[in-house]
């Protein structure tokens, strides 16, 4: 088997349908596993997801739409997972096929729950897929742009560059462009520390504290990272580069970030369980904060921002008093 051969979007959300469009593009055919069998039924007779980006249509005929997770995962030679992080393992722990043979490319932008795990770790674990099969794809991209075919820019990460390569070229085109890298561990960790402070920006945002103090904020925020992926994963790498900052930062400004919603709802007086039912999709960036917090634990390294949003989100701290005292930190 030629790498990646079949693949299959695990996952039913707005990133998986944006992924699957931009799959469709290039590969003749794909699977596609979704959890109800009501949404399936719904997509194959309107040719759309009936749930997320309902704008786009796909050519049905060279989809295959199953809701068995076993079965899509046996036939399948590449499994492109983009469940949402605090689902991702009720759905896994599903799956009582061989995997060890298959790629796993990842684009959960988050940890699993419970485990404080990233997802190629978790997979190489649990599995016994080898390092050199696990992929993972982000950058500075919304589903929704995806959607209206606006330029976007995605990085794929694997320590095999063929592979990362070979992938890149699945979801590559006109208006998607793509950047390969070796550092797994730090696109992903990056994945889910952008969220949690997109989620300080939103509520930076609903207090009204003005641009100023988000500049602050985010240019903190990328140094933090920083100082966290560095210490958890050493190597070389240039923070700078747009699977770190431009995806922290668009994250952390647009109207299409969930978790910048999330925060912002918080900013202006809800409270966290409020806000959780105000939201109509997951803000992947609270569950993030707790795995993360929880981590470095072990690690020790100075998050003032981590901290301030945890203690928002999961201590009850006034965002105004939280976000005052980070401010005295702020350099």
């Amino acid at each position: 088997m030629t790498f990646p051969g079949r693949i299959a979007v695990m996952g039913g959300g707005s990133w998986a349908t944006a992924l699957a469009k931009l799959l469709m593009q290039n590969c003749e055919t794909i699977s596609w596993y979704m959890r109800r069998d009501d949404r399936i039924e719904d997509f194959r007779r309107s040719r759309r997801n009936p749930a997320y980006l309902s704008d786009v249509v796909f050519d049905i005929e060279r989809i295959d739409f199953s809701s068995d997770i076993n079965k899509v995962c046996s036939e399948a030679d590449t499994l492109l997972l983009v469940m949402p992080s605090p689902y991702f393992k009720s759905h896994i722990e599903k799956i009582n096929v061989d995997l060890s043979s298959k790629y796993i490319v990842s684009a959960v932008k988050g940890i699993v729950p419970d485990e404080n795990m990233t997802i190629t770790d978790y997979m190489t674990k649990r599995f016994g897929i080898s390092r050199d099969k696990t992929l993972v794809v982000s950058g500075p991209c919304h589903a929704e742009e995806i959607a209206l075919d606006r330029m976007s820019y995605l990085t794929v990460g694997c320590q095999n560059a063929d592979s990362a390569e070979a992938f890149a070229r699945c979801i590559s085109g006109k208006t998607l462009k793509t950047i390969t890298s070796s550092d797994v561990d730090g696109i992903e960790y990056a994945a889910v520390l952008k969220n949690v402070y997109a989620i300080a920006g939103g509520i930076v945002h609903g207090l009204k504290l003005g641009d100023n103090f988000l500049a602050m904020l985010l240019s903190n925020a990328i140094r933090e990272m920083e100082r966290f992926i560095n210490t958890v994963s050493p190597r070389e790498r240039q923070i700078c580069d747009s699977v770190y900052l431009g995806d922290l930062l668009v994250t952390a400004y647009s109207r299409y970030s969930r978790n910048h919603n999330f925060g912002s709802i918080i900013g202006r007086g809800y409270s966290v369980k409020a806000a959780k039912m105000e939201m109509e999709q997951t803000a992947e960036g609270y569950f993030g904060t707790n795995c993360i917090h929880e981590i470095n634990k072990q690690t020790g390294v100075s998050m003032p921002i981590l901290d301030c949003t945890y203690d928002i989100l999961y201590r009850n701290i006034k965002p105004e008093r939280a976000m005052k005292q980070l401010a005295a930190q702020f350099v």
